[in-house]
């Protein structure tokens, strides 16, 4: 829009010097410093124009900003060592010691449970490998009620099994979220297939 109306005061101010003296004096006694007033006006224009860009570039540094501020929460463990964990007598917390990941150490790799930073909503996963003689039975908590579970039963001809279920769950700070066995179940503790895995969605 700016170089429109530059090329209007160039055009409009050189079409007044192309008059005669007549004219021209004619044309500025009507019309006293109209060239000057839109040459101001050009000026201003342009400076508003300026202000505006560097606007836009201030915002979208904002918006960079925060958004490398905003929490983020990614985590996955994993059971160690290549045995059986279970069955217990009575529900038992499945503690993942293997820690793959824990961006923003919301999970605790000695309690096996996993601690929500901010609200927001977050996404879990659960995964394991057993053996076919006992039962599997997990249950993903959040607080003291199940969200989620996943099961087996027992048999003699099929020696091995994995199994796995995923949850989104909207959480407050504090809020408390892990994964139990139930009595008289197990799981085989491996690194690479019995996991506990977890982030964060969207912040609220």
């Amino acid at each position: 829009m700016n170089f429109t109306i530059l090329w209007f005061v160039l055009l409009f101010c050189g079409s007044i010097l192309a008059q005669d003296d007549g004219n021209a004096t004619e044309i500025q006694s009507y019309h006293p410093d109209m060239c000057d007033h839109i040459r101001e006006f050009v000026a201003i224009g342009e400076k508003l124009g300026a202000l505006e860009t560097r606007l836009k570039d201030s915002e979208n540094q904002m918006l960079e900003l925060r958004n490398k501020e905003r929490t983020k929460v990614i985590f996955s463990a994993a059971t160690e060592g290549d045995r059986a964990i279970g069955p217990f007598n009575t529900e038992t917390t499945l503690i993942y010691r293997r820690v793959i990941t824990n961006i923003g150490n919301a999970y605790n790799q000695f309690s096996g449970h996993f601690i929500a930073p901010v609200a927001g909503v977050y996404h879990f996963s659960i995964f394991y490998h057993a053996g076919g003689k006992h039962r599997v039975r997990l249950f993903l908590y959040k607080n003291n009620h199940i969200m989620a579970e996943t099961h087996d039963h027992p048999s003699i001809s099929d020696t091995a099994d994995n199994g796995g279920n995923a949850v989104f769950l909207e959480l407050q700070p504090g809020d408390n979220v892990y994964v139990n066995m139930h009595i008289n179940t197990h799981v085989w503790g491996c690194p690479t297939t019995t996991t506990f895995s977890g982030f964060l969605v969207s912040q609220m």
